[in-house]
Parts: structure tokens; C-alpha cells; sequence
């Protein structure tokens, strides 16, 4: 049988629609363990490329005869070579073009819904990486917010869409993974929009997003006004689009909190993350529906692929908005935390424009999942 390369997209879309598939995980235990392709119907077998050099016999029958197998590696090569020796043996078997790179940096464009006046939101959502993107369309114009370094990914859709990309906004400076922002505003003219208590060691010029700014895109106002919610980061700003989504950022997810410490100030964010939280979201319609810019696990996805839950119902479920004793919250928030997120003082300081690694380079400062919540 044909070995065929199976693309993200395609995996992508057997993890939305909820389809079976069997993964033959040949990395090392310790980073399948730390981060792996996640699907619903998914089954995994993690048996690293070296215990197979001599041959795939010894696994066959714990690899199943009625369902595609599609073996994975960091970059395709060890796969391409134990799908072949599993060919051999007579299985349906794929492997995953690109590897695990090619996963962390596909990216699935989802339609959220359409705006009051005829314009659209859409998201974008990065399954290998659970970061989330966002392009508002209205009248021939577009604004992205919290573009990945994938930046032809929000061009080109912008190109299928006829649409001009005038804004990009990032809602804070990130840690878990590189900006595609200032990248898109350079090829496009767009204005590029940053909050200026998170901008004050960036090398480059960008518009200060405070508190008041009101952004037209067509028809489309983006709400910036007393949206300010520091915690995640002292810059972090939340914004509303057509009276109907809350842009949460890192502040808010659908199934936990923003964490404060990426920035080495955990016990100083702590009060403001609350404050945001408990006090300036509880001020907003319950209505709105939440769109964080990351999301934690396979659960938090709807069924047409987008994340996203009102806010109601996220004051109702999330465990992070429901502590009522500050000291508890407190203690939630600054030890309950996961590992920090690979190279993040580097990626921070990229996105300040400090440091200009090379594409490759990139690549592995981003590999991994996203820790930006708090467990």
C-alpha cells in the first residue's frame, strides 16, 4: 500500500468534526507526554522512532486492522520512514506532512457570526497551539487582533474576502507565542494598535490603545472604552464588537483564568486581575459572547470548530470567576500555575522588537502547548 502525507488541515478537520483516527506517536515519552495532536475520537500509541529502528513487528498487533493510522514525528522524516516499514506489513497507514511543526502552526479559519450592519467575525483557531485569532470584516475594511506569525494565513483570507486590513490589534504583549502584528501592519499600512503600559521597551512605532479609542472598521465600531483589564499582563485590554462579542484576551477563557505571572509580577497583578474580573466584567451585558485569544483543551470547542460561550454562562460555570475569598483567589492565582511556556522571555522579547530571531528559530521558541491559563 501507498504511504500518502496527511496535511494539518486535514487533521484539523477530522478533530472538528469529531472523526476517528489512530496516532502512532514516535517522538520521545517525554514530549508526547508535554504535547500531542488532540481529538475527541483520537487514539494514541507513543512509541519513540529508536525502539523501531530494527523493525515494526513487534507492534503490529497493538495498532488496530479498521482504521487509519497516521504516524507522527517533530518534522516527517522518522515518520515517512515508519509508515513505510508499517506499509510493508500490509496497514492503512498516512503520515503527518511537516510533523508536529506543520500542527503547531496550522491555522483554521471559523466564521463566529455576522455583525449588525452586514459585516462578519471570524476566528481563527490554531488547534496545535490553542491560540485564537480574530479578522472583523465590514464594508471592504478589516481589523485582526491577535495575529499569529502566520501572517499570510490573515492576508490572504483578507484577499479571498476583498477586504483591506486598515487595523491590527494585539490585546497585550504576548509570552506563549510570536506576533504577527507589526509584520501585518508593515505589509498592509494597517494601523497597529498596542497598549502603551505594555509597549514601554518596544523598539518600534505602534498606536497607543487606551481607554476611550473608538475604532471604526466599515461599519463596525471596536469598543475599547473602559476596557481596560489589566491582570494577565498591566497592559491587557479587553474589546466588545458590535455590542454582541467580548474580546477577552488572556484575561478570560471559557473554562479558567488569565495567569499573572509572565511578566515576573504575579503577587503585584494579582489585586488588578481580580478587579477585572469580578468588578469591570460583572459591569458588562451578560449577553456578550466571550472569544478568548487562547483556549486550554479539545472540550472548550463547539461543534462548528469555533470557541466561544457567553458571559453569563461563564460567570455561572468557570471556577475562576467564583471565589468569593481574595486570599483563595490569591492563592489560585499565583501557585496554582503551570509550567511557563518555552522561551517566553525570548518571545516577549520579539514581540518588543528587542530581538529578531530567524524563521526556524521561531519555530522552536513556539513549540508546545499554551500555558497562558491558570489550572
Amino acid at each position: 500500500m501507498a504511504v500518502r502525507p496527511m496535511k494539518s488541515k486535514e487533521v484539523a478537520q477530522k478533530v472538528t468534526k469529531k472523526e476517528s483516527l489512530f496516532i502512532l506517536d514516535v517522538r520521545n515519552e517525554d514530549a508526547f507526554q508535554d504535547w500531542k495532536i488532540e481529538g475527541e475520537n483520537f487514539n494514541y500509541l507513543n512509541i519513540p522512532y529508536f525502539d523501531l529502528l530494527d523493525g515494526v513487528e513487534e507492534i503490529l498487533d497493538q495498532l488496530p486492522n479498521d482504521k487509519e493510522i497516521l504516524v507522527v514525528c517533530a518534522k516527517e522524516g522518522s515518520s515517512i520512514m515508519v509508515a513505510e516499514m508499517l506499509s510493508d506489513e500490509g496497514k492503512d497507514v498516512s503520515y503527518l506532512e511537516g510533523g508536529m511543526k506543520s500542527w503547531s502552526e496550522h491555522l483554521e479559519p471559523v466564521k463566529v457570526g455576522d455583525l449588525t450592519n452586514g459585516g462578519e467575525l471570524y476566528q481563527f483557531v490554531r488547534l496545535g497551539k490553542g491560540c485564537l485569532s480574530y479578522m472583523v470584516v465590514s464594508e471592504g475594511e478589516a481589523a485582526i487582533v491577535d495575529a499569529t506569525r502566520m501572517t499570510d494565513v490573515f492576508v490572504n483570507f483578507a484577499k479571498e474576502k476583498d477586504v483591506k486590513i486598515t487595523h491590527v490589534f494585539d490585546t497585550h504583549l504576548h509570552a506563549d507565542h510570536i506576533s504577527g502584528g507589526r509584520k501585518i501592519s508593515e505589509v498592509t499600512n494597517a494601523t497597529y494598535w498596542l497598549p502603551p503600559k505594555d509597549a514601554e521597551e518596544v523598539t518600534f512605532k505602534y498606536s497607543a490603545l487606551e481607554d476611550g479609542n473608538n475604532v471604526k472598521v466599515g461599519n463596525t465600531t471596536i469598543d475599547i472604552n473602559a476596557l481596560y483589564s489589566p491582570g494577565h499582563t498591566i497592559g491587557s485590554t479587553s474589546f466588545v464588537v458590535d455590542e454582541k462579542y467580548l474580546l477577552s484576551g488572556d484575561i478570560l477563557f471559557i473554562d479558567s483564568i488569565g495567569r499573572p505571572d509572565l511578566a515576573g509580577k504575579a503577587e503585584d497583578w494579582v489585586a488588578d486581575l481580580r478587579e477585572s474580573l469580578y468588578s469591570r466584567y460583572k459591569k458588562l451585558s451578560m449577553e456578550l459572547v466571550v472569544l478568548p485569544a487562547h483556549f486550554m483543551i479539545m472540550d472548550e470547542l463547539n461543534d462548528d470548530g469555533s470557541v466561544g460561550e457567553k458571559l453569563g454562562k461563564l460567570f455561572d460555570k468557570n471556577h475562576g470567576l467564583n471565589i468569593d475569598n481574595e486570599e483563595e483567589f490569591r492563592k489560585l492565582v499565583s501557585e496554582n500555575l503551570p509550567p511557563q511556556p518555552n522561551a517566553y522571555q525570548e518571545i516577549r522579547e520579539t514581540n518588543m522588537g528587542k530581538i529578531t530571531p530567524d524563521e526556524e528559530k521561531q519555530r522552536e521558541m513556539e513549540i508546545g502547548p499554551n500555558r497562558c491559563a491558570v489550572r
